[in-house]
């Protein structure tokens, strides 16, 4: 199998395949319970509602349609001979009407009835409410004939066992077999009724024609049948018992030969027509053997239907409870065997997810907690134990605990890999800090030497290469001290007191190689704490030589310095190109965080400057911010909190002051020993845009200020050559020189040769009109080009 279709089979989740796994069986199970469950209760209640519908209306239609069976053969004998007493056909009509009210008083439950059955009774309903009609025909004959009257009551009849045989047919094969032979018993009854009726109606003539005893006949051969066929072999036990003593008594036996001597009366007078009784049969006269005969049997009958009837329902109402019993037993007991399933099946699946959370959670300590602080503790130089650092997990021996183990054994090689990463992070860091103090130490030697050289020679072209190769030093210098950063310690130039703003952004502005461009503005008169001194002037360096080398000479590069309401505020703006708003959102991220050394991560991505500033920043907690400034290039804030920042000294730190004075007023003399090349390249570029011109306040001094010159420039401040450096050294110093020629090249000789070159200076700018360097671009003109910073 594929990985693609391995992982489109796949579920969302463990979990999610254990909670499936435990859902799946159960919902089956659950819709298995549900749909038995409601089957049987369906099936029992079904039943019960047919029994109770049968008990209600078909038992009740029994009763009636034994009635109108009596009142039609009383109706008949009335309309054979209507001279008697009608006294026992209205008493058998009250009965009958008592019988039928309480079959119409069943409309509801009919209503309820399914179709075939509604049908049916609404039919009966119906025929019954045209009943008094017939009777008052039966009492006064008008409009039909007697044979029509008791074809109508057989209809009634008719109706009403056809229900009772609609209402049989149950859900349950058992109960509708059991009544199919009681239907047959009470339509084997009715046609004994109708052979009554038709006998009964003529008895009295003593005669029947030939239509009448050809029905008469057809009711003979269908009971007979029915009786053979059906009712004496459809009971059993008790029933079938009864049926045949009733079968095998004297009184069946009077009527089977009344009906036989009828039968024969029949064909005897169809076989000899000429006798003067043509369409007239004689019927034997047996009436009162058949009257007798039929009250006895038809006594014997109605117990029968009744008893079959009432057993009948009895046994649909017991088999519908015990159904519904057995469905609330079976439900009980499936709902029991569904409940323990889910709840075993939950348990498992809880069990498992269980441990599964606890690997997890261990995992993801291990991963968020003990390895982060395995890689501080190592960070911090620490030794660490791996087995102490990487506690095993113990999860059994199960498949789960094989993961377990396997995780062990992954989080113990994850600690040693760290552990041995940090060994040699830390001794690659050592080669680098070794490799940096040396570099420190040849290039501060090397400044060292061209200071004593720049001492010893006022030829205008030599210093100048002197000044260029200070500048290049002064920049290497900051390069090697970025290796010293990077291996986590910390330069070695250091403050005692605290050292003025305007001299910092000074100092920064002079380890550029084109600080020409840079133009200062601050206005601030405040000092930063000894500590910061030295990260802050390599910091904004950094940021000054990134906007220098990514933006176009010779456009500016503005450096602006003010105290906001969180602290000291320092911008540097370029006019660039700028970076895109993902690449500000990066860098500034990278900025807010301090930087771990990683070789890796170096090693692709070369911005070294950003380490370097990000180290240096949280350092002592500056806030480094890149955003796209309006001239379309970017624009670099760095915010230095109260903590580091203090007030401009007055008096205690004025020494500090001085010395920070006199440096500055030594990168002026390097400037002004180059800017004798000024007019010549004024004249050659006549057209040429002025440049930037940068605005630095003047060093503060202990010296009283200098005169301003007649053209309104305030000059630059005199130098006085080891002002600056200890005694001791001064007086080394003064022992070494053995020039002769230097003996009197005294301090106020040098003053007044930068004088001269300042001077000219000035008049070879305003001869060109302002297209000469300005003060602070005459400082380091000769620095040679250096090897760009990196952008970040």
């Amino acid at each position: 199998m594929s990985p693609r279709t391995g992982a489109r089979r796949r579920v969302g989740s463990i979990r999610l395949s254990l909670i499936l796994l435990a859902l799946v069986p159960s919902v089956t199970l659950a819709a298995m319970w549900g749909v038995t469950t409601t089957q049987m209760f369906a099936e029992g209640l079904r039943l019960r509602s047919q029994t109770e519908l049968s008990r209600s209306t078909g038992a009740m239609g029994t009763e009636a349609a034994l009635a109108l069976q009596k009142e039609r053969s009383l109706s008949a004998a009335w309309m054979a001979y209507p001279h008697g007493s009608e006294a026992a056909l209205e008493a058998q009509r009250t009965v009958t009407d008592k019988a039928v009210a309480q079959l119409v008083a069943q409309s509801g439950a009919i209503k309820k009835a399914p179709s075939r059955i509604r049908d049916r009774m609404y039919s009966v309903v119906a025929s019954v409410d045209s009943l008094e009609y017939y009777r008052d025909q039966v009492d006064n004959p008008t409009d039909i004939t007697p044979q029509q009257v008791l074809d109508q009551y057989t209809a009634i009849i008719d109706d009403q066992i056809q229900a009772f045989q609609e209402l049989s047919q149950v859900d349950d094969g058992d109960l509708t077999s059991q009544a199919e032979p009681l239907v047959a018993l009470e339509h084997g009854a009715e046609l004994v009724s109708q052979e009554d009726a038709q006998l009964t109606l003529a008895w009295h003539s003593g005669h029947l024609d030939d239509e009448s005893w050809e029905q008469f006949a057809e009711l003979v051969h269908a009971r007979r049948w029915l009786v053979e066929d059906q009712i004496a072999t459809g009971f059993q036990g008790a029933t079938k018992t009864k049926i045949e003593h009733v079968l095998q008594s004297v009184e069946w036996s009077t009527l089977e030969s009344t009906e036989d001597a009828v039968l024969r009366a029949g064909t005897a007078g169809k076989a000899d027509p000429d006798d003067g009784t043509a369409g007239r049969i004689v019927l034997p006269d047996e009436q009162k053997q058949w009257n007798s005969a039929l009250s006895e049997v038809a006594d014997q009958y109605t117990t029968l239907i009744r008893e079959q009837t009432s057993g009948l329902l009895d046994r649909s109402s017991d088999k519908a409870h015990n159904l519904l019993v057995t469905a609330a037993s079976l439900s009980a007991g499936g709902l029991a065997a569904l409940l323990l399933c889910v709840g075993m099946s939950w348990r498992i699946t809880r069990s498992l997810s269980r441990r599964l959370r606890g690997l997890k959670a261990a995992t993801l300590g291990l991963a968020e907690d003990r390895l982060p602080d395995v890689v501080a503790r190592l960070n911090r130089g620490e030794k660490i134990d791996v087995e102490s650092a990487t506690p095993p997990l113990d999860y059994g021996n199960d498949e789960l605990g094989q993961v377990a183990q396997a995780f062990n054994t992954a989080q113990r090689t994850a600690v040693h890999t760290a552990v041995e990463l940090a060994d040699t992070r830390r001794g690659f860091q050592k080669v680098i800090l070794g490799i940096a103090r040396q570099s420190q130490n040849l290039v501060n030697l090397q400044l060292t030497k061209l200071d004593q050289l720049e001492r010893r020679h006022d030829d205008p072209e030599v210093l100048r290469g002197l000044y260029e190769l200070d500048s290049t030093a002064s920049q290497l210098r900051r390069y090697e001290e970025n290796l010293v950063v990077i291996s986590g310690e910390q330069p070695r130039r250091s403050w005692t007191e605290p050292v003025a703003l305007i001299d910092i952004l000074r100092s920064a502005v002079g380890e550029v190689a084109e600080y020409q461009r840079v133009e200062v503005h601050t206005e601030e008169e405040v000092c930063l704490a000894p500590p910061a001194v030295a990260d802050v002037i390599h910091l904004l360096a950094e940021l000054i030589d990134n906007a220098t080398v990514y933006s176009p000479a010779p456009s500016p590069v503005g450096v602006r310095a003010a105290m906001v309401a969180k602290g000291l505020v320092i911008e540097v703006e370029d006019r660039g190109l700028g970076m895109s708003e993902e690449d500000y959102a990066s860098l500034n991220g990278q900025l807010a965080v301090a930087p771990q050394f990683d070789v890796v991560a170096l090693a692709d991505d070369l911005r070294l400057g950003m380490f370097v500033i990000a180290r240096l920043a949280t350092r002592h907690g500056i806030a480094v911010t890149l955003r796209s400034s309006p001239y379309g290039g970017t624009t670099a804030i760095v915010l230095i909190p109260h903590e580091i920042v203090v007030p401009e000294p007055v008096e205690e730190f004025a020494p500090a002051a001085s010395r920070a004075a006199e440096d500055g007023a030594v990168v002026a003399e390097k400037a002004a020993a180059t800017a004798t090349t000024a007019p010549d390249r004024a004249v050659e570029e006549p057209d040429a845009a002025p440049k930037a011109r940068p605005v630095i306040p003047p060093a503060r001094s202990s010296e009283p200020a200098a005169s301003v010159d007649p053209g309104g420039l305030t000059p630059l401040p005199r130098r006085v050559p080891q002002t600056s450096l200890a005694s001791e050294l001064r007086e080394e110093a003064g022992a070494v020189e053995e020039d002769t020629e230097l003996e009197d090249f005294t301090a106020e000789r040098a003053a007044s040769s930068l004088a001269g070159f300042q001077r000219g200076t000035f008049q070879a700018r305003d001869s060109v009109d302002d297209d000469a360097p300005s003060q602070y671009d005459r400082e380091e003109a000769a620095a040679s080009p250096n090897p760009p910073a990196d952008r970040s």
